[in-house]
């Protein structure tokens, strides 16, 4: 099979194998937390690792089916032999060690690059706990080269008693009908997976519709008909039943045993039994948690990026008709009419794309739990995470570029601010760190909160960096708390110095400010010295569709996103004062904010140079306050954010843009990016 992006059956592959592998790794950490495995545990981990064998090996890709392989076998003796004294802390990082090798062996299929990782040295690790789990440690252990696949656990183990043997003049005849969950698509392919894997229980067998890989209109006969298949084997009803209930996304299995007929008469007694999905559902509900897999379906991301940009078109498209300066003075009740409608569909559609591509910051969160599992593991550290509010929704593309930020800051918590059990002990503590992630909305944002109950930021040893590293802007006798904890955000703060094995490689707190920035999102510090630091980042929920303020300094406009905006008014000349170093300022009620005059930092001719006779527009971002100069408000819009030209990112860097946008005449306005005036004021020009 060819490792192609547009090949659908690969795409399915790729997005479920992800799922499974994210679902296991989740059972996996919950079980260890316990230091046992329920039941329930081990038959949803046999479950998945048997679909992912099958999927694999359908594909191809002999590595990641044959370990699946020998993980199902050792959870299927788990579960049937139910051994005594397992030793649990070996077996979970045989576990994750080896659902690493699949996470890794996917990647890079979806790379497009061949799975080619060596799984000998895990399947051997494997094989060996599995033959000590069997009581058989005596025995040695050699792997067979079979194929290029390797050999399930039958080729180590001694012949165990089983039941009786039947003859084969015992085998039974059963027919199964098989019908898939509403829009689970592809039924073609499904009903191949389950064929594919059917020698596991019998050479014989024949299948109807008889032409599922050539003919694609198969899938119409299975969806309306059901996909059925006839079966001689030895086996029992149970371990048949067994088989065809692991099949993905089923609905319905109908089991005919059918004694000695022949298989051309498929009567006999019907074993009917509705499918408990509710097992099923929550392997493959996308992260969304649907209920009901029926109503789910995978889309290709590139897909909803691309719809997204036609609806901000459409959006666009819309105010160059109803803005249009042709229409003005004109008195139009049905054009207006007509207009009000097709405003409300844009939006309502804006709204609904939007939806489809939010999801669940559980995504991010829970890969966390993976992280500082091996952390402290090597660390000697003991750390809970606490997850609040999981289930907040974001902007998919928002949550991808969240998960390094969120990943650095807890890194860092493990690794610096959660103290060794005994010093937390001595310091009057629990033994046992905690982490906080948190998430809730906030209208069009979203606030992701890190807490620990470590030792917290110290102070006086940031303090010495930044007065080592010349980062100090102002005397640090006038600093708040909160500007000393902000200066380990600054670009140089952190150095290859202060480098352990998990944080850093030289990349500090800067780098993960800088790319909240490029999300518009703001970060705030807070610490207790001996209590713990928490950090808080405000996140717009989507990048792609702001609510924006038009303004006019001279010919230009420009737009400032409306979170931002605290206050607009028309300033007095007398409440303007300068100070020494030639800054002015401005007195609003009882406190002094800084002007940034846009004409100024922007060279726009403008005849408003008089404070007097411009507005002021009071912006807030973080903890700083500045007021921006303008000649007048042109109202607030929806606005589609347009990146801008790869030329001014790389070549002609112009601080204080985060984007641009087209306006209903067709003009251009530039986006102001508030955090970056705010950080930069000293960047205008004295005149």
């Amino acid at each position: 099979m060819s490792s192609h992006h547009n090949d659908p059956i690969l795409e399915m592959y790729i997005f479920e194998s992800t799922q499974l592998v994210e679902q296991l790794e989740t059972i996996f950490l919950d079980c260890e937390k316990r230091q046992t495995f329920t039941p329930e545990a081990i038959n949803e981990i046999f479950r998945f690792m048997h679909t992912l064998k099958g999927s694999s090996a359908m594909m191809g890709f002999a590595g990641i089916s044959s370990l699946a392989h020998l993980v199902e076998d050792l959870f299927a003796c788990l579960r049937d032999e139910k051994p005594q004294n397992v030793e649990f802390a070996s077996l979970f990082d045989l576990i994750l060690d080896s659902l690493d090798f699949i996470k890794v062996e996917v990647h890079k299929i979806k790379n497009g690059y061949s799975p080619d990782g060596d799984a000998a040295v895990l399947a051997d690790r494997l094989s060996v706990y599995l033959i000590q789990l069997k009581g058989a440690s005596s025995l040695p252990v050699k792997l067979r080269e079979h194929d290029g696949v390797l050999p399930s656990m039958e080729h180590f183990l001694p012949e165990l008693p089983s039941e009786p043997i039947r003859v084969s003049g015992c085998n039974q005849l059963f027919r199964v009908v098989i019908h898939f969950s509403e829009d689970c698509g592809m039924e073609n392919v499904r009903a191949y997976q389950i064929v594919h894997g059917l020698t596991e229980i019998t050479d014989k067998f024949k299948f109807v519709p008889g032409d599922i890989l050539d003919n694609h209109d198969s899938a119409d006969y299975i969806r309306k008909h059901g996909f059925q298949v006839f079966l001689d084997t030895d086996k029992s009803y149970e371990e048949v039943r067994t088989y065809f209930s692991s099949t993905l996304y089923l609905k319905d299995l109908d089991i005919y045993a059918t004694g000695n007929e022949t298989e051309n008469t498929p009567t006999g007694e019907l074993i009917k039994e509705p499918f408990d999905q509710s097992g099923q559902d929550k392997v493959y509900a996308d992260s969304q948690g649907t209920a009901s897999q029926s109503s789910m379906i995978s889309v290709n991301v590139a897909k909803l990026d691309k719809l997204m940009d036609m609806v901000g078109e459409l959006v666009i498209a819309e105010a160059m008709v109803t803005q249009n300066p042709e229409l003005k003075g004109l008195d139009l009740d049905n054009f207006q009419k007509a207009a009000r409608q097709l405003s409300k569909i844009s939006e309502e559609l804006q709204d609904l794309v939007m939806s489809i591509r939010m999801v669940p910051v559980a995504t991010a969160f829970h890969k966390m739990r993976r992280i500082v599992r091996d952390m402290c593991k090597k660390l000697g550290k003991e750390v809970d995470v606490e997850i609040i509010g999981e289930e907040t929704e974001m902007d998919k593309n928002v949550i991808d570029q969240l998960s390094d930020p969120i990943m650095h800051i807890v890194r860092n918590a493990v690794d610096h601010g959660i103290e060794l059990p005994e010093e937390r002990l001595a310091a009057g503590k629990s033994a046992n760190g905690k982490i906080t992630l948190e998430a809730r909305n906030l209208g069009s944002e979203v606030l992701i909160q890190m807490r620990d109950d470590g030792r917290g930021l110290n102070k006086s040893s940031i303090l010495a960096i930044a007065i080592e590293r010349g980062l100090l802007q102002k005397n640090e006798s006038e600093m708040t708390d909160k500007e000393i904890y902000n200066l380990i955000l600054l670009p140089g703060f952190s150095t290859k110095e202060n480098v352990t094995e998990f944080s850093g490689r030289g990349v500090g707190m800067d780098v993960v400010f800088k790319k909240l920035r490029n999300l518009g999102g703001a970060i705030a510090i807070d610490s207790i010295p001996g209590r713990g630091a928490g950090m808080s980042l405000r996140i717009p929920l989507t990048l792609a569709i702001i609510d924006g303020m038009n303004i006019r300094v001279g010919a230009s406009c420009y737009t400032i996103p409306t979170l931002s905006i605290k206050e607009s008014f028309r300033p007095l000349g007398s409440d303007v004062i300068t100070d020494p170093d030639g800054n002015e300022m401005i007195m609003v009620r009882g406190r002094c904010y800084p002007i940034l005059r846009i004409h100024e930092i922007y060279d726009v001719e403008t005849e408003v140079t008089d404070i007097g006779e411009g507005i002021l527009i009071m912006v807030e971002e973080g903890d700083k306050s500045l007021c921006l100069l303008a000649d007048e408000l042109l109202g607030q819009q929806q606005v589609v954010v347009k990146t801008l030209p790869n030329y001014f990112k790389k070549y002609k860097k112009i601080e204080g843009l985060s984007g641009c946008t087209l306006l209903g005449d067709g003009s251009i306005s530039l986006i102001l990016d508030v955090a970056e005036l705010a950080g930069k004021r000293s960047m205008a020009r004295i005149p």
